[in-house]
């Protein structure tokens, strides 16, 4: 449950957001371009502190803790530009997101059967993450050499690596021809039904995110101003007013 404010130099950017995303739920939240989509996304995952109210997940008030503890708990993020490790492989890529193994710990670096087994988990959880992403047959290959979908899947799989439990997608498809959009949103709902995930995704392309998501939020000048099934949304008079209008808040 979010319902947050942020401004910005006295100008506010959300202005009392409200919104829900359930376990296993696929939320889509859309919006003209200014509209507090992508600060929303920022507050939650701790790149932002908010000025009040309060993000309750998994049961705990998260509002203003690093970015870093937030992800620690489940609440992890993908970037509208991916930015991976360019000289590092695929694999390389996701153990590295995966964070917290033993062997990095003084005291326990000493004990492999320890650490042997992190690793070990870590490299099981990588491959099988990387498979459901279709990215199994490119493990070895360089990140810098991945298409610009590949690499879209590649941010999705380093999100996952954090052992995620709700995952907050920023424009996953931009750029991405309509074949590859199509794949990554089946991705998507593949890994929901298999892990038990839930996604709120920040996304434009509606011709194709509308046909895989439960829910939609549409957000103007910093508010929700439509919440509910995807096309009782998209026909609501208060959102077809905030595109057509060129709401720039």
């Amino acid at each position: 449950m979010i319902e947050v404010t942020k401004s910005f130099g006295g100008v506010s950017a959300l202005g009392g957001v409200s919104l829900s995303v359930g376990r296993g739920e696929m939320a889509l939240l859309i919006g003209p371009n200014g509209s507090g989509k992508t600060t929303l996304v920022n507050v939650c995952g701790g790149v932002y502190r908010p000025d009040g109210g309060k993000i309750v997940f998994d049961g705990k008030n998260i509002a203003g803790k690093p970015a870093f503890k937030i992800a620690e708990l489940g609440l992890t993020r993908s970037f509208q530009i991916p930015i991976p490790f360019s000289r590092l492989t695929v694999l390389e890529n996701m153990l590295v997101a995966s964070g917290n193994g033993r062997g990095e710990s003084f005291l326990f670096s000493t004990i492999e059967s320890i650490w042997a087994k992190s690793d070990r988990e870590r490299a099981e959880r990588a491959l099988a993450v990387m498979d459901m992403l279709s990215l199994d047959k490119v493990r070895d290959t360089q990140a810098e050499k991945l298409s610009g979908g590949q690499l879209k899947l590649l941010e999705i799989g380093r999100a996952l690596m954090m052992r995620a439990k709700l995952v907050m997608l920023d424009e996953p498809v931009a750029g991405v021809n309509p074949v590859l959009s199509h794949m990554i949103f089946e991705r998507l709902v593949h890994l929901r039904d298999k892990m038990d995930l839930s996604f709120l995704i920040v996304e434009h392309r509606l011709d194709v995110a509308l046909q895989y998501v439960d829910k939609v939020f549409a957000m103007a000048a910093g508010k929700v101003i439509s919440s509910g099934r995807p096309d009782s949304v998209i026909n609501d008079p208060a959102v077809i007013e905030a595109y057509m209008g060129g709401d720039s808040a």
